[in-house]
């Protein structure tokens, strides 16, 4: 989380009213998994949460590069690139599988924890997770921010501490932890 919130800092410089990393209300993950739920259903996704952070821990975790992409609204996007282990994906499928009941697709834009009103791009790529951003086409990565970071960090080792269901924010961002299960940082 603090290399994250670093290379952050570094991209506030470019752009500073996009996304700010921190650790209380955004911050840094990997994306598992995207959807709207009930509030109602909370407490069971927390309940499923448990089972699958206890089933399929990840392991440990490296960022092995960086990504600069360019979203939809030709603005850079920086990542942390992670690899992509068998039990990472298996994480990751567990998770969706496991999660589908609860999830609809259908958002809006007052669903997500922003002010002003999330972008269009944001429902899109909550929209269009499963087609676009599962099983075979997920990619593990810790969105750092807009803008271009600079340089190749080395490789970072780290391990995931939690499986959190997260109120994402606008650009996809961890706003608010609604439920967690703690992962095995032994396996």
């Amino acid at each position: 989380m603090d290399k994250a919130i670093e290379a952050n800092r570094e991209l506030l410089k470019q752009c500073t009213d996009k996304i700010t990393l921190n650790k209380k209300d955004c911050l840094p993950h990997i994306s598992l998994a995207m959807g709207c739920i009930e509030e109602t259903d909370i407490a069971n996704v927390e309940k499923t949460l448990r089972a699958v952070a206890r089933n399929h821990p990840p392991g440990p975790l490296r960022v092995v590069g960086i990504r600069i992409e360019t979203d939809a609204a030709r603005r850079k996007v920086s990542m942390f690139e992670v690899s992509k282990t068998e039990r990472l994906q298996s994480l990751h499928e567990a998770v969706m599988r496991e999660l589908a009941p609860y999830f609809s697709y259908r958002v809006t834009a007052d669903m997500v924890l922003s002010e002003p009103a999330a972008d269009e791009s944001t429902l899109r790529w909550i929209r269009d997770y499963p087609e676009k951003s599962s099983s075979e086409s997920f990619f593990p990565h810790i969105t750092v921010g807009y803008g271009q970071i600079t340089g190749s960090p080395s490789p970072i080792e780290f391990r995931a501490a939690q499986l959190a269901l997260c109120h994402l924010g606008n650009h996809c961002t961890c706003r608010k932890i609604l439920a967690s299960a703690e992962l095995s940082i032994q396996s």
